[in-house]
């Protein structure tokens, strides 16, 4: 087997794509500038993971530095890009938006320019739900794009719009990735579900931006690294939806963490934040028809897994810190 590049390799998604493809005899090349957008301390646990397989090489470098990034690439025989890297968050984007601009848009400028001069037979790109904004659910990948309220939308598709010039211009393979709310064991700290699962354990009051009765599509990320793997086969130029096609509420989402903890969550409920979107939920059947995908573990299930990691690794969850 040949080599896959993974960005942002310490992050959520990046970790668990990468465990995967180590487990069935890749070659993996990782990169991760391992930035404190979150308590580092769970990055800093995965690549401790990850350096345990003999087929992995970790560069702690940052994908905006394009000379850098030029070096690993001639270093390594790198034959498919797995594009994960990026500064997530839909509120923070509207603090820092030239810092999302630099990893996002910048960072993928750069990844595609090496994908061209190194002759990469693969590219997958970590888009995003929240591109979609004021679009009517079902979300559909041919939806008209043009009203997105977040600056972190804005970058996501901005990513796309570039990927599409890449392909054209030089015939590369991209597969667009359009993720909705990844959740799972070791998952990111600064989400709702990480947070809700610890500050409900710990007996400490969780916030609630609106009433609770908005709706996302919970993705567990067993199934999304399925769809990951899935896609790396495929040719051409897509953009297709991984994610769950139910949604539920907030409020029914903490009334599971509740029921697996046997504890009852301290809610206070705040103002919705206008970047918030109020439900997400994706048309799959291309998912279905390109990757013969579809996601397999229901909320309640993933919700299962995911406070049992909690559960069975408490010294570590207890050190991470949840920033506002």
């Amino acid at each position: 087997m040949g080599e896959i590049l993974i960005t942002g390799v310490c992050g959520f998604i990046g970790f668990h794509t990468a465990k995967k493809l180590l487990e069935k005899g890749w070659q993996i090349i990782g990169i991760d500038n391992m930035n404190n957008s979150y308590d580092t301390t769970l990055k800093e646990y995965r690549l401790s993971e990850l350096k345990t397989f003999s087929n992995f090489i970790f560069y702690k470098q940052d994908i905006a530095n394009l000379e850098k990034l030029k070096k690993i690439f001639a270093q390594n025989e790198i034959e498919k890009v797995i594009h994960l890297a990026g500064k997530a968050g839909v509120r923070k984007s509207l603090e820092t938006p030239l810092e999302y601009i630099s990893s996002n848009i910048v960072g993928t400028v750069n990844l595609l320019e090496l994908s061209k001069d190194f002759k990469i037979n693969c590219f997958i790109n970590a888009s995003s739900s929240s591109v979609y904004a004021e679009n009517e659910i079902p979300f559909v990948e041919t939806n008209c794009i043009n009203k997105i309220s977040s600056p972190y939308g804005v970058t996501k598709r901005t990513t796309e719009l570039f990927t599409y010039s890449y392909h054209l211009n030089y015939n590369l393979n991209i597969i667009n990735l359009r993720f909705f709310t990844v959740y799972g064991k070791i998952g990111r700290p600064d989400m709702s579900i990480f947070k809700f699962i610890k500050l409900i354990d710990s007996n400490k009051p969780v916030h609630i931006f609106g009433n609770g009765e908005q709706t996302r599509s919970f993705t567990y990320i067993d199934d999304i690294v399925d769809g990951i793997i899935k896609a790396i086969n495929l040719k051409g130029f897509e953009i297709i939806n991984l994610g769950n096609n139910k949604s539920y509420s907030l409020n029914y989402l903490i009334q599971l963490i509740e029921n697996k903890l046997n504890k009852k969550a301290k809610i206070i409920y705040l103002n919705k934040n206008k970047l918030d979107m109020t439900d997400t939920l994706p048309d799959i059947q291309k998912a279905n028809n390109l990757l013969n995908w579809q996601p397999k573990i229901d909320l309640r299930e993933g919700i299962s897994k995911t406070v049992n990691w909690h559960i069975e690794n408490k010294e570590l969850v207890n050190k991470i810190v949840l920033y506002e």
